[in-house]
């Protein structure tokens, strides 16, 4: 009975280890950084603690703001959209180094503009 105790012991031990430690609040906070490609400017988020993204870009060409919405996942995928209604994407990863990068494509205004971005947690 004692060996079978252990053995069911070492089992649960194991079955509640897990190597899998991703979670959302490694990432909650302020990012920012910048953009380039077709357009270039700055940008900056907030991720809360559900993983939804908000915030800006600023287009140093046009001088103009766009809305950046969207979400985190616990693997550090971000999935976002820029404009409202949304006029085209902010896509990219968040690391717990608290590095980001990823790509954006803006279709607002005419022609379409896309590059990539780059920043940190602040």
């Amino acid at each position: 009975m004692k060996k079978f105790f252990l053995l069911l012991l070492t089992a649960f031990l194991f079955i509640g280890c897990s190597s899998d430690d991703d979670t959302i609040y490694d990432y909650i906070g302020t990012w920012s950084g910048t953009y380039e490609g077709s357009d270039k400017g700055i940008w900056n988020f907030v991720v809360a603690s559900d993983g939804k993204v908000t915030g800006t870009m600023h287009s140093d060409i046009n001088d103009e703001n766009y809305n950046i919405s969207g979400s985190v996942s616990t693997s550090g995928e971000l999935t976002g959209s820029i404009g409202l209604p949304s006029d085209g994407t902010f896509r990219g990863t968040l690391t717990t180094e608290k590095k980001a990068e990823g790509s954006w494509v803006n279709s607002v205004p005419t022609p379409e503009r896309s590059g990539s971005w780059k920043g940190e947690k602040k």
